[in-house]
């Protein structure tokens, strides 16, 4: 099929550049010159694994082009993507400016063969609104389906090429069928092409990315309870997650969620409900708990050096929202950073690919370390935020050496505290009672 994709974002390229896979004739489309022009030259603007082989491969085989002209590509599309950013307004609702800029844009290009497939996470009504907008526009029927994404950042060519299913919402049978074929060649392994409505998809999309955060937070109010009454959070996860209702999925406690999806997500259903006049309670005390663990790892240094942490040096291992990714968008690393400077710490940080990002945001208020030892030299303490598979078994004799005290503070219970012990170390994790 010829396939046109409108963004270039990280939902935007993997998906354009997995159809190219699969023998599908792909044109992503930008406005951002800049952006094309690296995409041409094999520049990739976003870490993932496998992608940038991926992309160069199918540039080589003529599949996957990029271009920021939208009218030369949109007239042969069969089906036209739009996986433009929604991010978060300042009312808590998803802000689709951009979405109603391209669908506009996209009016007098469309044929009445091409069906405009909705990628982006929209609120319910979305998908129809659009399909109403260009009617007007054209003065006929376009066929408009919402297709929600289910990709996570560190394993999204992964997620897309193995899906544990595919969401489609259309008004009629055969648009589903078009799409159907298009995804066939991932679903071999007999995973379910599940067809819905509009608003279903839209809203399926919504509560998937709700559900898991609430378990996040669930586990994570948990294990601050667990901390208070002397019971050790991993044991008790053990516990409920063999029980097939619950099981392990999403059950780990830590210094709570970030990246672009489950905080703005969260928020942008809770807006859906006020706007609809029902009070969000859960989803409501989901945000609250997320944004209180994000100071849990905070709280306990503060304590720890009975509120004195002016000219302390601290070491953070793990900058990024969640490991194999350099997305730092509401990570609780940079809530963390932000406590210890403005209680005077000096912050050494070390993250595998996510310092740049965090460089342009805070300059050079850090002390940027590519080693991640190097960040323990003379430091008080290591905190750790982001659980990196080289931060599992790190050299324990070399980080006591290095540190001014054996003191660390885990985030993600990378170790076990009978060991942290018997290595000699001050060892606080998450939900874990001090004995």
């Amino acid at each position: 099929m010829h396939i046109v994709m409108i963004g270039t974002g990280y939902v935007g390229l993997v998906t354009g550049t997995c159809l190219a896979d699969s023998g599908n004739d792909v044109t992503c489309v930008d406005i951002d010159a800049g952006k094309i022009e690296r995409l041409r030259r094999g520049e990739i603007p976003i870490y993932e694994p496998g992608l940038t082989e991926l992309v160069l491969h199918n540039v080589r085989a003529g599949r996957l082009q990029f271009t920021t002209n939208a009218a030369s590509v949109v007239p042969d599309a069969d089906c036209v993507f739009i996986a433009v950013g929604t991010p978060q307004s300042e009312t808590g609702a998803a802000d689709l400016t951009g979405l109603w800029k391209v669908a506009d844009s996209l009016a007098p290009l469309l044929t009445s063969k091409t069906i405009v497939v909705i990628k982006s996470t929209v609120p319910v009504g979305t998908n129809r609104a659009v399909a109403n907008r260009l009617r007007e526009l054209t003065g006929r029927n376009v066929d408009v389906a919402s297709n929600p994404e289910f990709l996570k950042e560190g394993c999204a060519i992964d997620d897309f090429t193995k899906p544990d299913r595919v969401v489609v919402g259309v008004e009629r049978p055969e648009v589903a069928a078009v799409l159907q074929d298009l995804y066939r060649p991932f679903l071999r392994t007999e995973h379910p092409f599940l067809t819905m409505g509009l608003e279903s998809a839209e809203m399926t999309k919504y509560v998937a990315n709700c559900l898991l955060a609430t378990k996040i937070s669930f586990i994570n109010e948990m294990a601050n309870l667990c901390e208070t009454v002397g019971a050790n959070i991993n044991e008790v996860r053990r516990g409920i997650g063999h029980d097939q209702r619950i099981g392990f999925s999403f059950l780990f406690p830590g210094v709570g969620y970030g990246g672009s999806c489950f905080p703005k997500d969260v928020r942008a259903l809770m807006h859906v409900a006020e706007t609809n006049n029902l009070e969000p309670r859960i989803l409501a005390a989901v945000d609250n708990v997320n944004n209180a663990q994000k100071q849990v790892l905070f709280n306990k240094v503060n304590s720890f050096y009975g509120g004195k942490l002016k000219g302390r040096k601290i070491a953070i291992w793990g900058l990024a929202f969640k490991p194999r990714t350099d997305d730092i968008r509401e990570a609780p690393a940079l809530s963390l950073i932000e406590s210890l400077l403005s209680a005077g710490a000096e912050v050494n940080v070390h993250d595998p690919i996510a310092m740049e990002n965090v460089r342009q945001m805070h300059g050079d208020k850090l002390t940027y370390c590519d080693n991640m030892y190097d960040a323990l030299n003379e430091a008080d303490a290591l905190l750790i935020v982001t659980e990196w598979s080289e931060f599992r078994n790190p050299n324990f004799e070399l980080i006591r050496q290095l540190l001014k005290q054996p003191v660390i503070f885990d985030g993600r219970n990378l170790y076990e505290p009978a060991t942290m012990d018997q290595l000699g170390f001050q060892y606080s994790g998450i939900g874990l009672a001090v004995k």
